[in-house]
């Protein structure tokens, strides 16, 4: 019974837990159930009231955007009609200016009407004078025709009494006439001609030498005269010894490695190198002077040296010939060609440095030709190209026109350039103007006091020569060459040469001076005719 009762009491308890569980689970849920209700009516609440307000802005807005879309329908109005207002005052403006403009043109063309109906008129009263003219002038021609009718009738009749008062015919008479005119015409044109000749020759004269003036002004340089020999100075005689060495080793060393004499005499502290090649020379001196400085003078020291000098000496030939190209400014030459320029830094000519007179020569015939409105490049190219025959003539034969010409020729020159070579002392007909100035530039360049050394034989032997062809013509008297040979007056007999022939005669001898004298710069012919009727009063 005690156990059952506990058992009961047991079973009582858990039916009460139970049940106080499940009403809190009921309560609890009834909670939850009235708590959402409560929150739903206040959710519910707020968003009534969100809604009032926010259709309350939306009121607002649609207004603030009825008045705004008025405004602006207002202004699009007034804006509209502005600009209609624009456009038609531009209009009215544009066919105004239009009617103006058409008024002008009308007026234009009524002027134009009433020029051309004057002209008109004016034609018509020329064409009725014409018309009156020609009538006179048919007028005149018939009466012009009676009087050559009659005027020929009379010239027969003239030329018959002629004939018999005469007794000639009348072709004899005309052939005669004929004769008569010719020789007259003949004195008249020879008169004619030496005067244009000599107006021409002034002019040609006068232009040239302002061309030559203005070139020579602007290509001033100085000239030195060059000898063919080289003197090495030594610093004392003793030195002499030392050069010939025992039993002449030592220069018998330097003769065979350079090919240059050595002239070792009783000129005090002086040895003299002799030899044709300047480039040659120009080696045996350095190789002297360097040799001297240094002391050691031995066969192998004198080829060690001689070796070194002549490689350092190609080295200044070169930048000798770029120099030359680089001064008178043109490029594009054979390298082959820059050398043989630079060679010429060691050639003279009459005693003038051949390296400087190409330079000048080609700058002068670069001046000339700017002036004249010619190819300057061409003319200075060929003025420094025209001695290159120069540096080789010493180790080929033939003359430097012939080896220069070759030598452009190899180097794929212009075959005028080869022409304006070959023709710059007139061995050939130039072909070119530019060639005309090398031939000029390369005579003022050569014929400068001082440029040239000439030696006395060979200048009274020119001078000579000179005075033998005026003198060999007919009715020469006395012939003189004056101004060291740049002159040469003739002196006619008056009663064998009359003034036309004396022209002709002055022609004659310069072209026989051409042909056969060689002289730089150009001589003038001078042939003088006086004639002197003397009779004495008693």
């Amino acid at each position: 019974m005690a156990n059952y009762g506990s058992l009961l009491l047991a079973m009582s308890a858990g039916g009460w837990i139970g049940l106080i569980v499940a009403a809190l689970v009921v309560g609890a849920g009834i909670a939850v159930l009235v708590t959402w209700q409560v929150l739903k009516k206040v959710s519910q609440t707020r968003s009534e009231k969100k809604l009032d307000a926010t259709e309350k802005q939306v009121e607002e807005m649609l207004q603030k955007a009825d008045l705004e879309i008025k405004q602006r329908q207002k202004e699009a109005i007034l804006e509209a009609k502005e600009q209609d207002l624009k456009r038609r005052n531009e209009f009215e403006q544009e066919m105004k200016e239009k009617r103006a403009e058409q008024k002008r043109v009308e007026d234009r063309l009524n002027r134009q009407e009433d020029l051309l109906e004057k002209r008109e008129t004016e034609i018509s009263r020329k064409e009725q004078s014409l018309e009156a003219q020609k009538n006179n002038w048919t007028k005149k021609n018939e009466e012009i025709q009676k009087v050559q009718e009659q005027v020929s009738r009379q010239h027969e009749l003239m030329l018959q009494e002629l004939e018999k008062v005469s007794q000639l015919t009348k072709e004899e008479a005309k052939k005669q006439l004929t004769e008569e005119i010719l020789d007259e015409t003949r004195h008249d044109l020879a008169v004619q001609v030496r005067n244009l000749e000599q107006q021409a020759k002034d002019e040609a004269d006068m232009n040239a030498k302002n061309i030559l003036t203005l070139a020579i002004q602007r290509c001033a340089s100085d000239h030195a005269s060059e000898t063919t020999v080289s003197v090495v100075p030594l610093p004392n005689d003793d030195m002499k010894a030392r050069i010939i060495g025992r039993e002449g080793r030592n220069i018998r060393a330097i003769e065979n490695a350079t090919g240059i004499e050595l002239i070792i005499d009783d000129t005090p502290e002086v040895v003299i190198l002799s030899g044709f090649d300047p480039v040659r020379r120009e080696i045996a001196r350095l190789t002297l002077e360097r040799l001297i400085a240094d002391g050691r003078i031995h066969p192998a020291r004198i080829e060690e040296t001689v070796e070194k000098v002549t490689k350092e000496l190609d080295q200044q030939i070169k930048a000798a010939g770029e120099n030359a190209m680089f001064e008178v400014g043109i490029f594009g030459l054979h390298s082959e060609i820059i050398k043989l320029l630079g060679r010429l830094k060691f050639r003279t000519s009459y005693g003038q440095n051949v390296y400087r007179h190409s330079i000048e020569v080609a700058q002068l015939a670069g001046l000339m030709a700017q002036e004249l409105g010619l190819d300057v490049n061409f003319a200075k190219r060929a003025g420094l190209l025209h001695d290159i025959g120069k540096a080789v003539d010493h180790e080929q034969e033939g003359t430097h026109i012939q080896l220069g010409a070759d030598v452009a020729k190899k180097y794929k020159e212009n075959a005028m350039i080869v022409n304006a070579i070959m023709a710059h002392h007139g061995d050939v007909e130039p072909k070119t103007m530019e060639a005309v100035l090398v031939q000029a530039a390369d005579a003022v360049s050569g014929s400068r006091p001082g440029a040239r050394r000439e030696t006395g034989t060979g200048y009274f032997k020119r001078l000579e020569k000179l005075e033998e062809i005026g003198a060999s013509f007919k009715g020469v008297d006395k012939c003189y060459a004056i101004q060291a040979g740049r002159e040469i007056r003739i002196i006619v007999k008056p009663e064998q040469v009359d003034d036309t022939q004396a022209v002709f005669l002055a022609k004659d001898i310069a072209k026989k001076i051409e042909s056969e004298l060689e002289y730089p710069g150009q001589i003038k012919v001078n042939v003088i005719r006086e004639f002197r009727s003397v009779e004495y009063a008693k």
